[in-house]
């Protein structure tokens, strides 16, 4: 049973998100090249705040009995990231059910040595399935299907 009914949201679900990130020195290996674990997290970052961005956390999401949890993750890392480049997490829902939610990212230097650029870096997709409390498949929230 869920601990609280399922969150409104405040707006429609964003289609598309954007998050600046900073590449930061303990994400990089010793040539100062981002790590390809780094890149990760800052999917997650991007997919968290898109859902912000509809006036929901996660947070909300999961105390009403909601969690998302990534089911097929494809990556093509194309050029490096380095220590100190200012990227941009580029995300878009792609598709989806009543149970899932697919993803499309990607990761753009922005900024290189202070100087601006256009570095297609890091091309993605995500499958986000929707559990409950014991791990078991659950429909997405009305307002999250597609």
């Amino acid at each position: 049973m869920n601990a609280h009914p399922d969150p409104a949201p405040s707006s429609p679900l964003p289609r598309r998100g954007v998050v600046p990130i900073r590449v930061r020195y303990c994400e990089c290996d010793p040539m100062r090249v981002a790590h390809h674990a780094a890149y990760l997290p800052w999917l997650e970052s991007a997919r968290t705040e898109l859902l912000r961005g509809s006036g929901v956390s996660y947070a909300q999401m999961e105390a009403a009995g909601a969690f998302l949890v990534v089911v097929k993750l494809d990556a093509r890392y194309r050029r490096p990231v380095l220590y100190d480049d200012l990227i941009e997490v580029r995300v878009e829902v792609s598709g989806g059910g009543r149970i899932k939610i697919d993803h499309q990212y990607e990761i753009v230097v922005i900024e290189r040595d202070g100087k601006p650029a256009d570095i297609h870096a890091f091309a993605g997709s995500t499958t986000l399935a929707c559990v409950d409390h014991q791990g078991k498949p659950r429909e997405l929230p009305a307002w999250l299907a597609h």
